[in-house]
């Protein structure tokens, strides 16, 4: 995001066609000015303790910076719970994330500007050297052109805007002669092949050696490309061009942009998330201000600010206002259908959003703003960080968190639109939670599941790039940065590009593409950075006031309209609806009413039962609505029996010095002993069995008497080592993988069975670490000899008089919070697959087994041919969770107005070709959809 918004000047007081100096000073003072204009809304925080928290932040990043150049450079990341760098190739692949690795040492070049940020300049001209002296950008690797842009490249641009600066100042970087600009050039080079497409489009990647479509590059046979990919290139190859003189990278940027708007969808004005780099055809339909378009509307509007070119403004106001007006569901932020815009496309919402606030503050939209930042702190008090995706109804949709520094970002931003001290409080709970909850002896650890708090191998250079600086600068006095952060923009990776660059090398010819428009709301014009004067008219408490409504929008109850007409309908004597659980296949008088409800039942050969529902054959727009209850009833049923017999995953938590609980492993259940969830976790030092196998008597009952046992996989029953080792005196058992390699980061979460017998002689706990996890403690005890775990079904909060043994003072003052009971829910699982807004089906199996080696999911065996989950909306579960229903059916009821040709009480008729044509359309792109992941 950028520190220095842009626009049309701060209400009324600049022009609209101001010139591009005084706009970007004008907009640098609405983000100062209004701090200095806010002061009320929450308890003002000292200066002390402001100063405190930046000394934090600052020992933060030393300890996570520290441990990258200790155990990993010049590696491109650290993996801090192994203490050792990840090395392309050298690890197991994680598919499309480790298209970010580039042999490149990528921690260093995406920290560089940081360092200066945090007044770090001695560290700062050190690690440039190590750049020019270690760095090479000519290695036989395929890269994503996207990745490689925002980190690399960008990181080599923020190195370079900041290395004159400190010369020009005179104390540091003297002998610097633009050589990170002349690295930066080389690697602009090597990705401009990308962009030999027809459309202008680039490939999605490229090898940095070999280039584009090459027997030995590896890559270039690629037809689709994300939104984002495409859309957010301008920043870093306009300002290489300003910088160099090289015009060709702005064009080549500007040109693909100007594609994406060409082909945005022109009755809604969206874009979709997937597009065909040479036909332009939008592969995935669906649209949103997440993970696949986010930062092409971001680049949009600082590329206003950046280069003065009204058509991006005018673009960005055209798509916000589509934005705004399909997307926006304050406090929500749903994806829609690009060709049909009032129909959801999902019900899950991904932490790549939590930008868009900070974006709407540069926008001057601030209430929007604090109403969508205020729902994702509800979501992260829920569960300490926000989850990868999570359901409308906050549930988690993916648990992994990877530390990303999104929602810090818009925190950022937001305090400083409105001086607020609530926003200071945000920034701690953060810093609290990231050292309570993440950080590892070797750095801070991404959370593989909120949950439970287990850990991933994994610490990205986004964290460093980017959530210490803004954590930084949100408790930071100007004083206490060593230059004006307002001369400069924050590129989407928070690389700091110079505002002087409008004024550079202006060659490149400025063609207005932008030329049609829908009729626009007014009020998205008026300004696009923030007047304090308008925002906050004679009310201190304005963002207050927004947020109060939505304190307790996490935890609200379920919606009752729709219900609450059923429940007056009942009363005045109409029948009540069937209930799935009511439900039996013989009753005849069943039956019928399945009829009516649209709902067809289907016995198949191998004995399962097929429900189909067909909503324009219902007998009324009610009884469809039924129908559709009664489906997703069944579902939900289907689903929990199914869930019974699977169980969460559960958290292996090494306790002693000098981790102190900082690391916690994923770790598979076991269907027998005891179950964690239902009693008090087990504490105890761990011993390894002898044999190592457990598969007979225990030779060294001594060794692991009142100690968690240690046992090696493979060559009897898990059941069999158990009572091995519980003979032995033993307390807990801890079964690791013997296929060497594996890990939790690839592998599904594997859940040990018995052995077919009564397994109720297992009294103890049994958990499962793959060989990854298991040889973190193995490596332990090499080095610590004791050392105490706890297993338990999520991880617990540290031991404080432990931990201030070892922690820096700092941390101190981090207070305890408990971790919050967080129960697995269905939504994660994927467990709704529905036809289209008129069809659904459910295959219902009369049993189900609970296999050894599960994943976490428990799945309905659904109908493929035509399943579309753009119905995959949430219900009333049978453990009385919220359901957002009521809007569910209503939308049906619009979808059903609209497209069916037979029922009485829609608008219009469609010829049934359409239809068909519309439903294969959608269907096809929300298979797509789903199949997608972050």
């Amino acid at each position: 995001m950028s520190e220095a918004g842009g626009g049309r000047g701060c209400g009324s007081s600049v022009p609209q066609r101001a010139p591009w100096s005084l706009v970007a000073a004008t907009a640098a003072f609405c983000l100062v000015s209004a701090t200095s204009v806010w002061t009320a809304g929450a308890a003002p925080m000292s200066r002390e303790e402001r100063q405190k928290l930046g000394n934090q932040v600052l020992e933060m990043f030393d300890h996570a910076y520290g441990n990258y150049m200790e155990h990993a450079y010049p590696a491109d990341e650290l993996m801090p719970l192994t203490c050792r760098g990840r090395v392309r190739g050298q690890e197991p692949s994680r598919g499309d994330v480790d298209d970010a690795l580039g042999k490149f040492s990528l921690t260093l070049i995406d920290s560089l500007d940081t360092l200066v940020v945090l007044n770090k300049t001695k560290e700062f001209e050190d690690a440039v050297r190590k750049v020019l002296r270690d760095v090479n950008l000519d290695n036989d690797v395929v890269v994503s052109v996207f990745e490689t842009n925002i980190r690399v490249l960008g990181g080599l641009l923020g190195g370079h805007s900041l290395a004159i600066m400190l010369k020009e100042k005179g104390e540091h970087m003297q002998w610097y002669n633009d050589e990170l600009l002349q690295m930066a050039k080389q690697l602009g080079y090597k990705l401009l092949p990308a962009f030999n497409t027809t459309s202008g489009l680039p490939y999605p990647r490229i090898n940095l050696k070999f280039g584009i479509r090459k027997p030995e590059a590896r890559t270039g046979t690629e037809t689709d490309t994300c939104t984002a990919c495409a859309g957010t290139l301008i920043l870093e190859f306009a300002a290489l061009s300003r910088f160099t003189g090289a015009t060709i990278f702005e064009e080549y940027a500007r040109k693909a942009l100007d594609f994406l708007w060409e082909k945005r969808q022109r009755s809604s004005n969206l874009v979709g998330v997937t597009i065909n780099i040479h036909t332009g055809d939008w592969v995935r339909k669906d649209s949103g201000v997440g993970a696949g378009i986010d930062s092409y509307y971001e680049y949009l509007l600082k590329a206003y600010v950046l280069l003065g070119d009204d058509s991006f403004l005018e673009r960005f106001n055209t798509h916000y206002d589509a934005i705004m007006r399909y997307i926006s569901q304050p406090p929500l932020l749903l994806d829609v259908h690009i060709h049909k815009p009032m129909l959801n496309a999902r019900t899950w919402m991904d932490a790549l959003l939590a930008f868009f606030p900070g974006l709407q503050v540069l926008k001057g939209d601030i209430r929007p703003a604090i109403e969508t930042h205020e729902m994702l702190y509800q979501v992260i008090k829920k569960h300490n960080f926000l989850p990868e995706a999570f359901t409308t109804d906050f549930r988690v949709h993916w648990a992994q968190h990877p530390l990303r520094p999104e929602f810090a970002e818009s925190t950022y931003f937001l305090y400083k639109a409105t001086g607020d001290p609530y926003y200071l409080e945000v920034g701690k709970t953060l810093i609290e939670n990231l050292n309570k909850y993440a950080r590892v002896p070797c750095g801070f650890a991404a959370m593989k599941d909120v949950r439970t708090g287990s850990h991933e191998d994994r610490m990205d250079s986004f964290f460093l790039a980017e959530m210490f600086k803004y954590l930084y600068l949100l408790f930071a006095d100007k004083e206490d940065i060593i230059f004006d952060i307002e001369d400069y923009i924050f590129t989407t990776e928070a690389h700091l590009l110079p505002l002087w660059l409008s004024t550079t090398n202006q060659s490149i010819s400025k063609k207005n593409t932008t030329s049609e428009y829908t009729e626009l709301d007014d009020s998205n014009f008026d300004w696009t950075c923030p007047n304090t004067q308008i925002l906050f008219p004679n009310d201190p408490l304005y963002a207050q006031s927004i947020r109060e409504p939505l304190k307790n929008v996490v935890d609200k109850s379920c919606p009752r309209g729709i219900i609450r007409v059923r429940e007056e309908s009942f009363r005045s004597g109409a029948k009540p609806p069937l209930r799935a659980r009511d439900f039996m296949a013989t009753n005849p008088e069943h039956l019928e009413i399945l009829k009516k409800m649209g709902v067809s039942l289907i016995h198949l050969k191998d004995g399962r039962v097929q429900l189909v529902q067909h909503a324009i054959q219902a007998a009324s727009s009610i009884d469809a609505e039924d129908g559709l209850r009664f489906m997703q009833e069944m579902i939900e049923l289907s689903s929990q029996q199914q869930k019974e017999q699977q169980l969460p995953p559960r958290a292996v938590q090494i306790v002693s010095h000098p981790f102190f609980g900082r690391v916690v492993l994923t770790a598979g259940p076991a269907q027998f002993g005891l179950d964690l969830s239902k009693h008090k976790e087990t504490r105890g030092f761990v011993a390894s069995s002898k044999p190592y196998n457990g598969c007979s008597e225990l030779t060294n009952p001594e060794a692991v008497m009142g100690k968690i046992a240690l046992i090696q996989r493979g060559q009897c029953m898990f059941a069999e080592k158990a009572r091995n080792i519980q003979n032995a005196g033993a307390i807990g058992g801890i079964v690791i993988d013997d296929n060497e390699g594996s890990s939790s980061d690839t592998a599904p979460l594997f859940q040990m069975a018995g052995d077919g017998k009564d397994t109720d002689d297992i009294k103890i706990p049994m958990l499962f670490l793959f060989s990854k996890e298991g040889s973190i403690i193995l490596d332990a005890i090499r080095e610590y000899e004791e050392v105490e775990v706890l297993l338990s079904d999520k991880a617990k909060d540290r031991d404080p008089e432990m931990e201030s043994e070892e922690q820096p003072s700092s941390e101190n003052d981090s207070q305890d919070q408990s971790a919050e009971e967080i129960t697995p829910s269905s939504q994660e699982v994927g467990l709704v697959e529905q036809e289209s807004p008129e069809e659904s089906s459910l295959n219902s199996e009369p049993e189900s087994s609970s296999p050894a080696d599960t994943d976490n999911a428990a799945s309905v065996s659904a109908s493929e041919q035509n399943s579309n989950p753009m119905e995959n909306h949430e219900t009333t579960s049978l453990d009385g969770e919220c359901s957002d229903l009521d809007n569910q059916l209503q939308e049906q009821s619009e979808t059903e107005e609209d497209s069916n040709p037979n029922v009485s009480w829609g608008k219009k008729v469609q010829p049934i070709d359409s239809i068909l044509a519309d439903w294969n359309e959608d269907i096809e792109a929300f298979e797509m959809m789903e199949k997608d992941e972050l």
